[in-house]
This record gives structure tokens, sequence and C-alpha cells, in this order.
């Protein structure tokens, strides 16, 4: 590439890119779109990527019809040239510590995460605020009912970011009002300049250990949501280390701490009063009253976790100055996303529900707490996580359990020691057929009134292509037996 010639700090969409080189690594949503952008932009691109697997190919021949120098299967340890490199752009799935990260930081090159290209891509004279949703669990789901939210007031709205939808393609393309970020954890490290309208951190539970190499590193990406937030930064008084997050957090002044409960909310708060989500904050006479929002029975499914994720986008969406209307049509509106509390069907007094996306203890937690008595199946990749609070604090609503996957001991270990009544069955096979054995033998410990829950509390990479293929399975099974 030649020796760097310039300094990329003060970029935005109207710079001139054709001055500086840059590599991308990562092939997948976020890289494969910010290589396709800065090409678009005049920039000489780099892309780098650890795979060599199909879909990867296919979106390097791509890029290398457009001009890119496209190099694959790079091991992580390899020595990657980045001569005359001006930036690196990373994915996501790169942790904070990997070699190519540390290669550029050792020769004083800036790294760039998605969040931190897409902002600084707006269109100069028509940029939507963002409204960021983060959380260990539940952003997903909270990201989804701001932006229904959103279109309910007649907004031009979109969900974008670790949702799955590109937030450098929405802000290079799309003419809009408002976009709902939901912001993953590996994402916010190599962030700087971003300015949210208003933030949120839904909860905070161990997870993404083994990327953060710790639950300390891990927390402080996630507080760094709150990083220059503008006008509210919303965190949830029912889960105190969030409120900890925006007291650390440096936000712009005059912005707002805006708590969310499950409970009654106190002045500068959103919560719940009988069976009604009520807004104490965004009103000019919260010390005197609240306003009526929408009810309990607004939110699907009305599971507990699931009233806080309502909570979280609702406060969003009055910071963005949407009417109490608007957030209750939006929450009749929206329509949960796969694999999330989702009802597969009955068999003999037994409902199967599928949460494949229950992918940490702490999903895995708020899931079976939703349900009297069930049978869990859980495990899968543990991702350094301890399930020993998880078993004590379930132990008293589990009829059996059922294991599964690579890591299926770290579970059997906790549960023989925080819940050793309680039968478990252990499915030694490494196989996508697994789940036919499993859902049988789930079937086996069941009763009348029981739910058999998939909330496997572990990632589904041992076995499965992802979550969702993971909990197709699971429902096909249990309607191969009949339920419906």
């Amino acid at each position: 590439m030649g020796p760097r010639v310039t300094d990329v700090s003060g970029a935005n969409r109207g710079s001139d890119w054709g001055r500086w080189r840059i590599c991308v690594a990562g092939l997948g949503v976020a890289g494969y779109a910010a290589a396709d952008a800065l090409m678009q932009l005049g920039a000489a691109v780099r892309v780098i990527d650890a795979s060599d697997a199909e879909g990867v190919r296919s979106k390097a021949q791509i890029l290398e019809a457009l001009g890119a120098d496209v190099r694959l299967h790079v091991s992580a340890d390899a020595q990657v040239d980045l001569d005359g490199c001006d930036l690196l752009v990373v994915s996501p799935g790169l942790p904070p510590h990997h070699p190519w990260i540390g290669a550029a930081q050792a020769r004083g090159i800036p790294v760039w995460g998605e969040l931190e290209l897409a902002w600084r891509l707006r269109a100069p004279d028509s940029a939507a605020p963002w409204l960021c949703v983060t959380g260990t669990n539940g952003k997903t789901t909270a990201t989804l009912m701001l932006d229904c939210m959103m279109r309910s007031a007649g907004l031009a709205s979109t969900a974008a970011g670790n949702i799955g939808t590109s937030l450098v393609d929405v802000v290079m393309h799309d003419q809009l009002d408002v976009i709902a970020v939901e912001v993953g954890a590996p994402q916010l490290p190599f962030v700087s300049s971003v300015r949210p309208l208003a933030s949120v951190c839904i909860n905070l539970a161990p997870d993404h250990i083994d990327h953060f190499g710790g639950f300390d590193s891990y927390r402080r990406a996630k507080a760094r949501v709150y990083e220059n937030t503008q006008v509210a930064a919303v965190y949830n008084a029912d889960d105190p280390v969030t409120r900890t997050m925006v007291e650390e957090a440096n936000v712009t002044d005059g912005c707002r701490a805006i708590g969310i409960t499950r409970g009654t909310p106190g002045v500068g708060m959103l919560g719940v009063v009988d069976d009604l989500l009520v807004d104490r904050a965004f009103i000019d006479d919260r010390s005197e009253r609240a306003q009526e929002l929408a009810s309990v029975s607004d939110v699907h499914p009305a599971a507990p976790h699931n009233i806080t994720n309502a909570l979280a986008a609702a406060a969003l969406a009055r910071a963005f100055g949407v009417r109490p209307g608007a957030v209750r049509d939006g929450l009749r509106a929206f329509v949960p996303a796969g694999h999330r509390i989702s009802t597969v069907g009955t068999l003999a007094g037994v409902t199967f529900v599928d949460d494949s996306k229950a992918t940490n203890a702490h999903a895995a937690l708020a899931s079976v707490t939703a349900y009297p008595s069930v049978v869990w199946i859980a495990g899968g990749l543990a991702k350094g996580q301890d399930f020993a609070e998880l078993t004590r604090q379930i132990a008293p609503r589990l009829r059996g359990v059922v294991l599964l996957g690579q890591d299926r001991e770290v579970i059997a270990d906790a549960l023989r020691r925080h819940a050793p009544e309680v039968p478990v069955v252990e499915v030694d096979r490494a196989d996508t057929g697994v789940m036919d054995m499993v859902v049988e033998r789930a079937i086996t410990l069941a009763r009348p009134g029981d739910t058999v829950l998939l909330a496997p509390g572990c990632a589904s990479w041992d076995m499965f292509r992802d979550y969702a293929e993971r909990g197709d399975l699971f429902a096909a099974a249990a309607r191969a037996r009949g339920a419906a």
C-alpha cells in the first residue's frame, strides 16, 4: 500500500476518502457493508478474514470485482500487512485483544468499529438521530418495540445495527427521521464520536466472557453506550449496575438520567401502576401525576422481563417526543422476533416453548421463572459462564432437565450441587439430529401442566448453524410428536 500519508481523525461523509487506504477486518454483515461503502466513497480498501467459507468467498468475489484487495484464510496470529494503512475498521466478531487490532494499535493506526464508521458516514444535512439499545438480554425485542412505536407515531424509522441490518448501509442509503440502533457489546470498544439522542442498557449479566477476557471488561464495554448521550440516559432501576453505569458516564451537558422499573415509578422514571405502563419523566407535572402509556396486556408476551423491554423502548420513544398513544399502538403492533418465548404448541397438557435466543444464564433465568413447572432443555457452548446461581434460583421450578451440547457437563455439575433432587438426562450426541432425542426425553419427564422449555443458556455453534436453527429443530421435533 505504500507509506501512510494522511490522518483520518476528522473524516466524515463529505471527506475526500480517495486520500485514504483502509483495511477492513472481517467479512460478515458489518464488514461487507463497510468495505462496500468505503469503496463507493473512493477509498482504497483491503479486506482480511480468517474464514474461507462459501458465504465469505461469495462476498469476497463481489468486492474484488469492485476493486478491493481481499485476503481470506488469514490466521489470527498471522503478521497482517498494514503497511500504508490509514485506518483499521473491525467487525464486531473480533475481540478487542485480537492480534490484528494489536498490530494496528502498535503502529498508531486508528481502529474504528461499525458504529463509529456509520456515525461518520451519516448525511451531513439530514442525519437521523440514533436511539441506542443495549443489554445482556432483551435488546433485540426492545429495539423492535421502539421501531414500532416510532412508526406508529408516523415517523420514518428502521431498526439496525446488531439486529442484523447493517447500520452503515442504512446511513448511506435511507432517508429517515430516526434510527433504533441495537448495540451489542462487541460493537462498543472502538467508538469515539457517536452521540446518541438517547440510550439504554436494559440489564447486565455475565456474557461474552470469552470475547472480552473477563466480566469487568464486558461491563466497561456495555457502559460505553451512554457516552456523549444528549437527551436521556435510561437505566434499569431493578438492575442497579445500570444506574452506576449512567452515573459514571460522560454524557452531554443537560442529559437526564431516566429510570425504568416494573414497580411504582418515582419522579423522573417510567414504571407500572395498576397494570398500566406509566411515565413520570417526560411530562411537565411529573411530581404530581403519571401519564398512562399502555396496558400490561398490550405487551406481547407479557412475561416480566418483557415488561422491562417495553419500558426501555417507551423511555427512548418518549425522549424523542413520541406521544403516549403511539407508544401503546406500537406495542400492540409489535410482533416478537422468532425464538423468543415462542409457544410451539401443546400435547397432552404439556406446553412446548422455544426460547432458543436465551443464549446465556441471565436470559435462561428470566425464561424459566416465567413458568411454574418446567422441563428445562439446556446446554451448548457455555462461553465461560458459571451456572451455579442460575440453578440455585430455578431449582424449585424444575420438573426435570435435559442437557445437550459441548459444555453440558458444566450445567450438570451445577445441578448436582444446587438441585440434586431434579432428574437430569444428558444426551450425548453431536449432530443436529440430537433435538429429536432431546424432545423425546423431555416428554418422558413432563406432566400435564408442565412447560417443556428450550432456554439453553448457551450459544448454539457447537452443533447448530445458529440459535434459529436450534429453535426450528426443537419446534419441528415437538410438532412431529403431535404438539399443536
